[in-house]
């Protein structure tokens, strides 16, 4: 569970059933995606991206045949949960286990909550592309539609357009309790 978070007005836009629904669409377009590729990576974006990529993985392969991917995880870290910039240059760390793993010829599924500026995104795919995948293809929860660079997500849970200042909270257990999207309005001092 998150220690602290920004104070502000926290509206809920999306509950547990709603967000199902949204993960279901989601898994059933990656794995018409994946399909026909014979290597396949599932690669989470570190904190919320990650189990955002076990939901995923778990409904490709249950529910549509998807064969069992290769999982792994990578830390990026630009922006704080507040959006306050952490990181001039947005920092990439790879977990130690994951660093020798060949991904040549690999189709690779970046999995992540919220596509914001697209900083974060790019510099995993700079990183994977690095590792000679046959494709990348990107999956985010929500995208704000703000992106500064010309990226996009191939597959999009839903695209929330608000106000430049507010921000999308994406509570994903095991961070958060529930599995919902909230809408936070930033308490400013005055």
């Amino acid at each position: 569970m998150t220690a602290e978070r920004p104070p502000g007005q926290r509206t809920c836009l999306y509950g547990t059933t709603a967000l199902g629904t949204v993960m279901d669409r989601m898994a059933r377009q990656a794995a018409g995606l994946l399909a026909d590729h014979e290597r396949v990576a599932v690669v989470g974006i570190l904190r919320r991206g990650a189990p955002l990529a076990e939901r995923l993985t778990a409904l490709m392969v249950r529910r549509y045949g998807l064969r069992m991917p290769l999982r792994l995880d990578l830390s990026v870290k630009r922006y704080a949960d507040d959006l306050t910039l952490l990181h001039p240059q947005t920092q990439l760390t790879e977990d130690a286990r994951h660093a020798a793993i060949d991904l040549a010829g690999h189709a690779l599924l970046v999995v992540d909550d919220v596509l914001y500026t697209g900083h974060s995104l790019l510099r995993v795919l700079e990183y994977l592309a690095r590792k000679q995948p046959a494709e990348i293809r990107v999956a985010v929860l929500a995208d704000r539609g703000v992106a500064r660079l010309p990226l996009h997500a191939d597959i999009v849970g839903m695209r929330l357009d608000i106000a430049p200042g507010d921000v999308i909270e994406c509570n994903v257990p095991p961070y958060e309790d529930e599995f919902k999207i909230e809408l936070l309005q930033l308490q400013h001092s005055a």
